[in-house]
């Protein structure tokens, strides 16, 4: 069989399927636990109009929490939502019977936050943005 490497910006949905696909498979046989029931979850911060100011996403799979996003405007830092999303996201956790919650921030960000509620370091990457680091942080709750 002749194979080509292919660099593209814009890869087809077809494309990430097969790779996604492929490995969860390769996951799920290694570890014997499904994966792809990745269960999607959000902790929004609305007005009283139900615009949405700020909040967490992130998704469960593999037994953890994993929070992808977490943001809230200027105007709201400081006010104790941050530390209720993050509570909030923590029961929901649970509530899915997650062993821990990860995530990942930069320098320039809250990794001070993410301490004080008990989320310890596991991995830094010095220079990533340049002249930032990146930390992964993980609170256990078995």
């Amino acid at each position: 069989m002749k194979t080509s490497v292919l660099i593209t910006e814009a890869p087809a949905q077809e494309d990430v399927d097969v790779i996604l696909q492929g490995l969860i498979g390769f996951n799920e046989q290694a570890i014997g636990m499904p994966g792809a029931a990745r269960k999607h979850f959000a902790a929004l911060v609305r007005d009283e109009a139900r615009n949405t100011l700020g909040g967490a996403i992130g998704s469960s799979y593999y037994g953890w929490l994993v929070i992808d996003l977490l943001w809230l405007p200027e105007t709201l830092r400081g006010t104790g939502l941050g530390t209720q999303v993050m509570r909030l996201s923590e029961a929901e956790a649970r509530a899915r019977g997650c062993a821990g919650i990860r995530l990942d921030t930069y320098s320039f960000q809250a990794r001070g936050f993410y301490e004080k509620l008990g989320f310890s370091l596991f991995g830094t990457l010095p220079d990533h943005p340049p002249g930032h680091t990146r930390y992964w942080l993980a609170k256990r709750l078995d």
